[in-house]
């Protein structure tokens, strides 16, 4: 590769005197017909090693998380731009590369958007992930293409409305460059996996990618609206859930992020407020915008639903938890258990500083949680050793914790105040 012409440095920028990330074959063009597919399936099957791959979304525009754009890039073959939306399904793409390994940074964004286009892997190398795994304290693509490879990456466009069409050929540029390192990438991280003793590891984290199932839908997702704490009792509560509710609907049908339909802070406003008419909904601050304005009658009727409704189908004062309750309230609840936590937890993170790992790679924080609150009735090394594995902890995780985390688990330590 060719050194990129040198920009002007930026003083608080440590990569700015590092050149430039430029593509190697030029821009190609979109493929976006079906001779073009055909040829780039043709392509792809016919090239060797590992494919390079990854997907732009319209996250903060669009409802949906389709992938708008699909790049790829391939020794033998070079780099492809795929435009989904003409297909709808690139299953024969998808089915050209199978065999080889995707590699992907941060394949848990990406891999639901490709499977929905019919693009589905059977190995992964995610280098995000490995990142992680090797400690490197900035695991996004531009940080380590400069701390592994050298090179300065472009970041003006990461947020950008990938749905636009045609798309401007500067966040092609910038998009095709995502995948233009990755391969080389991927070969310097596993050489430094191996030195380090964490192949096996991320062997088998990246498996876990595979193998994990589907995320399950998050209880009362409503009460993620931003700004929450504001909101005191249950009936502003419903006010909250209802809005939400609408605002969804309306999202969802026109494919458009629920946040440009109605900001989550005139969701709150209007809790806080609880206003007693349309009149003067209409005259808070966070409804004179076009968007909130334009479905008025919508957000009134949802606010006057909820006034009416009766005490019994008020929402509860807090969330639903599918496990043990906060951490911060285990001390006054049980002290046993927070104890139990805080040996636990200090444990894990001292394995994982000398290991040079995020604790929360080295181990789930939720497992952890589960296992101080609700341990076994007998504590042994095989006994959490199988709770570990039924939490899917993997063979290199419970290696290294199952057994300080046993000896934690028979802890009478003075509790410390948890967070």
């Amino acid at each position: 590769m060719s050194p990129a012409t040198q920009q002007p440095s930026v003083p608080d920028d440590p990569t700015a005197h590092l050149p430039l990330l430029e593509l190697r074959d030029g821009l190609s063009d979109v493929i976006d017909t079906d001779s073009a597919l055909t040829g780039t399936v043709e392509a792809f099957g016919s090239g060797s090693g590992p494919v390079a791959v990854d997907a732009e979304r319209a996250s903060g525009y669009r409802y949906s998380h389709r992938a708008y754009l699909v790049q790829l890039r391939r020794e033998g073959s070079g780099s492809a731009l795929v435009d989904p939306i003409p297909f709808g399904d690139l299953s024969a793409l998808g089915d050209a590369i199978v065999d080889a390994e995707w590699i992907i940074h941060a394949a848990n964004q990406d891999l639901a958007c490709l499977a929905e286009v019919g693009m589905v892997p059977r190995q992964v190398f995610d280098t995000e992930l490995a990142g992680r795994l090797l400690g490197y304290p900035k695991v996004g693509l531009a940080s380590l293409v400069s701390e592994v490879l050298g090179y300065r990456m472009r970041k003006e466009h990461s947020a950008a409305d990938w749905s636009t069409r045609p798309l401007p050929a500067p966040w092609l540029v910038y998009a095709a460059l995502d995948v233009e390192m990755l391969i080389e990438l991927r070969n310097a991280i596993e050489q430094e996996l191996l030195r380090e003793g964490k192949w096996e590891w991320a062997a088998q984290e990246f498996a876990a990618i595979l193998d994990a199932p589907p995320r399950e839908p998050k209880p009362d997702p409503w009460r993620r609206t931003s700004g929450m704490h504001r909101v005191r009792n249950r009936r502003s509560l419903a006010v909250v859930r209802a809005l939400w509710e609408a605002r969804d609907q309306i999202a969802e049908s026109a494919d458009i992020s629920p946040g440009r339909v109605l900001p989550d802070a005139a969701i709150v406003e209007a809790a806080s407020a609880m206003p007693t008419d349309r009149d003067t909904l209409q005259r808070l601050t966070a409804f004179k915008g076009r968007g909130a304005h334009r479905h008025m009658r919508t957000w009134w009727e949802a606010i006057d639903h909820a006034r009416r409704l009766p005490d019994s189908e008020l929402p509860k004062q807090g969330p639903r938890y599918d496990g043990p309750p906060p951490a911060r309230a285990w001390a006054d609840r049980d002290p046993d258990a927070a104890a139990r936590l805080s040996a636990a937890r200090a444990a894990v993170a001292e394995i994982a500083e000398a290991h040079r790992l995020p604790t929360e790679n080295l181990l789930a924080p939720d497992t952890i949680r589960r296992l101080a609150w609700s341990p076994p009735k007998e504590v042994n090394l095989e006994v959490v050793t199988t709770f570990l594995r039924d939490h899917h902890a993997r063979a290199w995780q419970i290696a290294l914790t199952a057994e300080v985390l046993t000896d934690a688990m028979a802890s009478e330590a003075t509790v410390k105040p948890l967070d």
